[in-house]
């Protein structure tokens, strides 16, 4: 009897043990889980560096420290189980309102420290003084410096090896900036402080991305590579949409084939020096400014491209739509372009459009 009050005794003893257990890591679990939860409901923006060195645990110790989560040590638990130890040395931006497994991830995603970089856009059509204008703006490089280093010729010729778009034609002493239309257009990342050097090369690397694109296609043109840079310029300026890029492409080629003068009134513009957005008319009506790049005035292709084209330019011009075209206009309202093969069904839409 004894003996088995003993045995009862016994088993109560583990079954309270166990129970005891459950309820420990229950209240373990319970913690661990509260642990991992935010450490406040605001949203607040933190800085936070992770030092070359740092391990899981030193960073958890310094986040608690810093109040940006609850504890280090369920902080370092749920890094080792989860794979994300792999913490990467930078500057964080780092939300006390998010969970450490948010906090982690970006701990362990160098592409989310912060770095003294910039973006700076370049659109398809921005003459070279735009883009040293928005470069100048964001970094350290003056325009000025960048307007010097694109006309200098030595640095120019330093470059060929590199950049086979670059050729002698560009040397042209009527060009007005000898790197117009060979800066692509294309959102850039450069370090605030920088050079104008840097910037430069940076520009080339993606303008000789795109004519490897269309390398093949530009040497069996033709034209010389600057004659379609150019071109491709002409047209850039002259259309909005890529489908009236080919066809006025197919219109400028057309007049060069028959002789005719270009006559393109975006090139009177880049002479006079008339911004993009600023008088349309002044281009149209200053057919007679004297300058070499007036294709009213001289035959063939202006000295050098008029601004930086993109992608559909060139396109446009070493696939152009064929067609019987020599004439072209657009409605100033609509952007509608309307195209005639005679002077006479030309004049007939300026009058009906314009008017």
């Amino acid at each position: 009897m004894a003996k088995r009050r003993r045995k009862i005794k016994a088993g109560r003893i583990i079954l309270l043990a166990a129970l005891a257990a459950v309820l420990v890591f229950g209240i373990i679990t319970i913690r661990y889980r509260n642990n991992l939860k935010p450490a406040q409901k605001e949203s607040q923006e933190v800085l936070f560096t992770v030092q070359p060195g740092d391990t899981l645990r030193s960073v958890g110790s310094r986040l608690e420290e810093e109040g940006i989560i609850r504890d280090a040590g369920a902080f370092y638990r749920f890094g080792k189980s989860a794979g994300l130890t792999d913490l990467k040395a930078g500057n964080y931006i780092i939300d006390p309102s998010t969970d450490p497994e948010t906090i982690l991830k970006i701990l362990t995603d160098s592409s989310q420290a912060l770095t003294d970089e910039v973006n700076v856009t370049i659109v398809e059509g921005d003459w070279a003084k735009h883009a040293a204008s928005k470069i100048a703006a964001r970094t350290t490089v003056p325009a000025e410096d960048l307007l010097r280093l694109w006309n200098d010729e030595n640095y120019i010729r330093s470059l060929m090896g590199r950049y086979p778009f670059l050729t002698d034609e560009i040397f042209n002493d009527q060009i007005r900036i000898k790197l117009e239309g060979y800066l692509a257009p294309e959102t850039y990342r450069f370090f605030r402080e920088t050079t104008a050097e840097a910037v430069t090369e940076k520009m080339l690397d993606q303008s000789l991305a795109v004519f490897n694109e269309y390398k093949d296609d530009i040497l069996a043109s033709g034209l010389s590579i600057h004659e379609l840079y150019t071109l491709a310029s002409i047209v850039q300026y002259e259309a909005g949409k890529p489908e009236d890029m080919k066809m006025i492409a197919g219109v400028f080629y057309n007049r060069l084939n028959t002789g005719m003068l270009l006559q393109s009134s975006v090139t009177v513009c880049y002479s006079i020096d008339i911004e993009q957005d600023d008088n349309w008319w002044a281009c149209e009506v200053n057919s007679d400014y004297e300058s070499p790049y007036n294709t009213y005035k001289y035959a063939g292709l202006p000295p050098g491209p008029i601004e930086n084209p993109g992608r559909d330019a060139f396109e446009a011009v070493l696939h152009p739509t064929p067609s019987n075209y020599l004439y072209f206009m657009a409605d100033v309202k609509t952007g509608t372009v309307y195209y005639a093969e005679t002077l006479e069904e030309h004049n007939a839409n300026v009058r009906k459009y314009l008017n």
